[in-house]
């Protein structure tokens, strides 16, 4: 893998128009995110959306939040006035449409139809209750489409997340690709081959299920590329440490045991060990590994997404 190959795919990723810099806020405001603008957005290609503009409210316009009546939450002014919680469901489910074809979606945090988790509610009173709702819109996107990546401005400011949401819009896109070409049981299995690293860095017993899912032969193909990909989406998410990661990179340092000498097999587990105790970030023994592979090559590795997951100049691997 190239990043040729990174500088010609075609991501489409839904984003909060604020995120962008839209003035789309309440306040005729906006919250542009660096990231998301300037070095993501040199790969992907946006579809921004304001469900509040999009109902017809007006810029600037009064504030909005999510209100509990009994067992019932609204999204309307804080004196319960202009309820607007059924054009935005509507329109969520209207975008949840058009992001089938899109590989990840950045909401913007604290929004009552936005968020993606830990939404302010109020009591009709204007009591602040617990901070556990779900944007209106974006809990449409996202019933609608379990598999697509999503993440919010804010938790993207944290390098581990940050890394994960891409790696999975990536393996995403990867998905999207195999899909359209046609399923068939050996690109499954090539598919799980190339990811093999991937998984096993984020969740060692889901890698073995993935495994023992593709051994199967009571289910038929359609049916085991549906629960397959599931599982996989719900894999990645899980985060990976730094004790995985050194898992990961132990197994991969086997691969090299006949060809390396005894100073270069003491350097390789040494740095992967400094690692493990966070004196250096990942991209230190992965450079290492690459290097190897460079003079040894094994077409095996060459393929592991775990090497090559997403653009290198997105330097996402620095920062743990």
């Amino acid at each position: 893998m190239t990043e040729s190959i990174f500088a010609k795919e075609e991501l489409t990723i839904g984003i909060s128009a604020c995120l962008l810099g839209e003035k789309v806020r309440y306040d005729s405001g906006n919250k542009p995110s660096n990231f998301c603008i300037n070095e993501l957005g040199k790969y992907v290609t946006y579809k921004a959306f304001c469900p509040e503009v999009a109902i017809g409210l007006p810029i600037p316009r009064p504030t909005i939040r999510q209100i509990k009546h009994d067992e019932l939450i609204i999204v309307a002014q804080p004196d319960g006035s202009g309820d607007v919680t059924d054009p935005l469901i509507e329109y969520g489910k209207k975008v949840a449409e058009l992001t089938k074809d899109m590989v990840g979606y950045v909401f913007c945090a604290n929004s009552p139809t936005c968020g993606m988790e830990r939404v302010k509610i109020y009591s009709p009173e204007g009591n602040s209750l617990k901070s556990n709702g779900i944007g209106v819109f974006s809990n449409e996107i996202m019933k609608a489409n379990p598999l697509l990546p999503c993440e919010e401005n804010g938790r993207l400011n944290d390098p581990i997340i940050r890394e994960n949401f891409v790696a999975r819009i990536y393996t995403y896109k990867r998905w999207h690709k195999l899909v359209a070409s046609g399923v068939t049981k050996h690109k499954l299995m090539t598919f799980h081959s190339q990811h093999k690293y991937s998984v096993m860095s984020h969740n060692i017993p889901a890698y073995k299920a993935l495994g023992q899912l593709l051994a199967r032969a009571d289910i038929d193909v359609e049916d085991m590329a549906a629960l397959y990909i599931s599982g996989l989406m719900d894999a990645l998410k899980i985060k990976a440490t730094r004790k995985s990661h050194t898992n990961t990179l132990q197994h991969i340092q086997g691969y090299f045991s006949d060809h390396l000498n005894t100073e270069q097999r003491k350097e390789l587990t040494n740095i992967i060990d400094e690692y493990r105790q966070g004196v250096m970030p990942l991209m230190v023994p992965l450079a290492l590994i690459k290097h190897y592979l460079l003079e040894h090559p094994k077409e095996y590795l060459i393929q592991q997404t775990y090497l090559n997951p997403y653009p290198a100049d997105l330097k996402l691997r620095y920062g743990y």
